[in-house]
């Protein structure tokens, strides 16, 4: 969950929103969606334990025409697309240090090697991301008591609120801000996409999805809060490497490029953390598509290589190809009308197999999950109204999806 979203985004929300407490509200609602949401699919995944998250949630609620539409934006838009963006945060964060070398090569070979790593064993695959998630903990912890500490101001922003900033909280811009936010939250539903490979998903998952995406809300606010105090406004606003940014202002130019490569390489993990993951929905669909089975195939350790190595090359495409806001706006209105179909389709299970086995339920049911829905569709509304060209891409993605399986879809079995 942790990378490239609450490393750049803060500067694009400042384009709009000038509040420091408004931009504090924007990550605690944006923490509530995705608590809400991942709760609702911790049932849903409880319920319905195989891998391939909302690929597998919506073949099973809705019809197998749902799944493969979201296994389509999963696995080019939902993943391979953020880790074009954690690659070439990576690489801009390295580059803005002081490294002379262009953030795409640099982005590449990041690609390229986590790639390496996760095509070999469960045991060096498992291993890696642990060791790079409690690095990234260490790495957030460190830096924002240090900054806070040595900042030689006491606080650029003032965190008080007045009538504008509430009257900002219902704005378009606070809306479409949102979108950032969600972005960098949207990892909460990782787990699910490789919950066949755990070892008790009924009773592991709950607490997975509920208590990590908890802890990445609370350090979220934190990290923001940091930023908003040790660097001034005017500074960040339209900037991408706003981590290197503020430790420029709290420690000194010197000082500020060496926290700059810490935290370039923190995003290792979250490159690695959608390596791992997203290739489980193209495996997923090689095993119900024969004319992609190609993508089923695994290695002796049960790896799914091939799936692996498309996500990945399709990551390096959008890495040579493509801009990094318009990505970012149009992956997440993407990914968010994806996750809301999915909580939706708790409700569809509900009452279509109300005999299922639950081994867990969402707490406060049904206002959890119609919290999720609200924040959600609120946004997606706001992108349709003032980022129609995006809205439009995103649309588009989902149309290909939707022609694409009735293109390959398995001939029916004659009656």
């Amino acid at each position: 969950m942790i990378g490239t979203g609450v490393f750049t985004s803060l500067g694009f929300q400042l384009v709009d929103i000038q509040s420091a407490p408004v931009i504090m509200m924007l990550w605690v609602i944006g923490g509530l969606s995705a608590l809400c949401g991942a709760l609702s699919y911790a049932e849903l995944g409880a319920a319905l334990p195989r891998s391939g998250g909302e690929y597998h949630f919506l073949t099973e609620i809705y019809h197998p025409c749902a799944g493969f539409i979201s296994g389509w934006v999963s696995a080019t838009v939902g993943f391979a697309a953020p880790t074009a963006l954690a690659a070439l945060t990576f690489g801009s964060y390295l580059n803005s240090s002081g490294l002379d070398i262009d953030p795409v090569w640099l982005a590449t070979v990041a690609i390229v090697a986590l790639t390496a790593a996760h095509c070999s064993s469960h045991r060096n695959s498992g291993g890696a991301q642990i060791g790079l998630t409690v690095l990234k903990l260490l790495l957030i912890a460190g830096f924002s008591v240090a900054a806070l500490a040595f900042s030689p101001v006491e606080s650029q922003a003032r965190f008080s609120w007045d009538g504008a900033a509430i009257g900002t909280m219902g704005s378009g811009a606070f809306a479409v801000s949102l979108i950032y936010v969600n972005y960098a939250y949207s990892g909460w539903n990782a787990a699910t996409y490789i919950s066949g490979e755990l070892a008790s998903p009924q009773r592991s998952l709950p607490w997975v999805l509920g208590i990590s995406t908890a802890v990445v809300a609370a350090l979220y606010c934190l990290l923001n809060f940091v930023f908003l105090s040790v660097a001034p406004m005017e500074a960040m606003v339209g900037k991408v490497e706003i981590g290197v940014i503020a430790a420029e202002f709290a420690f000194g130019s010197a000082l500020g490029t060496l926290m700059g490569v810490l935290l370039a390489l923190l995003l290792i993990s979250t490159i690695s953390a959608m390596i791992l993951a997203g290739p489980r929905v193209l495996h997923r669909i090689g095993q119900d598509y024969p004319r992609f089975s190609k993508l089923a195939e695994a290695n002796q350790d049960g790896i799914p290589v091939t799936a692996i190595l498309v996500q990945s090359g399709t990551a390096l495409l959008f890495l040579w190809t493509a801009s990094f806001e318009q990505i970012l706006i149009f992956s997440g209105a993407t990914m968010a009308l994806n996750t809301f179909a999915t909580v939706l389709g708790l409700f569809v299970l509900r009452w279509q197999r109300p005999d299922i086995t639950r081994p867990f339920r969402v707490s406060f049911y049904p206002v959890t999950p119609l919290i999720f829905l609200g924040i959600t569709g609120w946004t997606l509304v706001y992108v349709v109204i003032q980022r129609p060209i995006e809205a439009l891409i995103s649309a588009a993605i989902v149309a290909a999806g939707g022609a694409f399986y009735f293109l390959i879809r398995p001939a029916r079995t004659p009656t």
